[in-house]
């Protein structure tokens, strides 16, 4: 009786809830079924269609075809990037954190107008600073350097991460602050002793979305790194396209393998990075 009444409470309206966001899940998935489908076959039996599964066999072939590709070695690509996207992840996480607790927590007459400024800097598109940038790095002589590209996009990072914070900071309880205060403590120890260990949830919000945002950029790296030998890895996949070939198995496992390390540092901070984008839109 207790499953019969159970089914009876289903609605048909959660019916079709369910139906449509199962389809609307399953279409989102099918191309990365078709990417990895085609990444761990042969070419010639991918050619006519993935989803075609006579004959079948599985092959790293193509992985490491890309992995050591004479072109641009995937190996080096990934390595770059990774060189790139940890400082300029780890750089503006800090400025930002600090300037934001400022934001949040002392008074001053142009507090609001430079944090105005700050925010606005966050609509400017790419390509409107890309020959300024281009000019302003040839004379600092780091054209074809990943120091370029650490500096723009911590840079580029820190503005939101300043919003993202502030935010925060101020869900945070002025109590515990207070009373360290009375004990003595000095504002930055209060910061680094107290309100940092607080905002662990924050900081892994921002590390994935600042380190995914590094890592699966172009554009800037298009324009700042003409040398082959400091290609990252967004570079050296489309590389993997010839003037009249397509090899979409060695296209296919070079995005699974460039795509890997954001998705495995997303499953490891998931925990956390929910946590810290629920408690930033509390308070605005």
């Amino acid at each position: 009786m207790r499953s019969r009444s159970r089914w009876v409470r289903i609605r048909p309206r959660t019916i079709v809830i369910h139906v449509v966001a199962w389809a609307i899940g399953l279409a989102w998935l099918l191309p990365f079924v078709g990417v990895a489908m085609t990444a761990v076959r042969p070419l010639d039996q991918t050619s006519l269609g993935w989803w075609r599964l006579s004959p079948f066999s599985v092959t790293l072939d193509n992985f490491v075809a890309v992995w050591n590709n004479p072109g641009c070695p995937l190996s080096l690509g990934l390595r770059d990037s990774f060189l790139v996207a940890m400082p300029a992840t780890i750089i503006p996480m800090l400025v930002g954190a600090l300037a934001g607790y400022g934001f949040a927590r002392f008074q001053t007459r142009s507090r609001d107008y430079i944090f105005l400024a700050v925010v606005l800097f966050m609509a400017v598109p790419q390509m409107m600073v890309a020959v300024p940038v281009y000019n302003l790095m040839i004379r600092a002589g780091l054209i074809s350097s990943l120091l370029s590209l650490i500096l723009i996009h911590s840079a580029w990072g820190i503005p939101w991460i300043i919003l993202f914070m502030r935010n925060f900071f101020r869900t945070l309880p002025l109590e515990v602050e207070e009373a360290a205060r009375v004990d003595g403590a000095s504002d930055f120890k209060i910061f680094y002793k107290i309100v940092l260990p607080m905002s662990l949830p924050a900081m892994a919000a921002i590390i994935v979305f600042q380190f995914m945002w590094v890592w699966n950029d172009f554009f800037f790296a298009q324009v700042l790194i003409q040398n082959p030998n400091w290609y990252l890895s967004t570079q050296c996949v489309p590389r993997l396209v010839g003037q009249f070939v397509r090899p979409y198995d060695l296209l296919s496992a070079g995005a699974i393998l460039t795509m890997s390390v954001p998705v495995a540092l997303y499953a490891i901070l998931q925990r956390f990075y929910i946590r810290g984008l629920v408690g930033w839109t509390i308070k605005g």
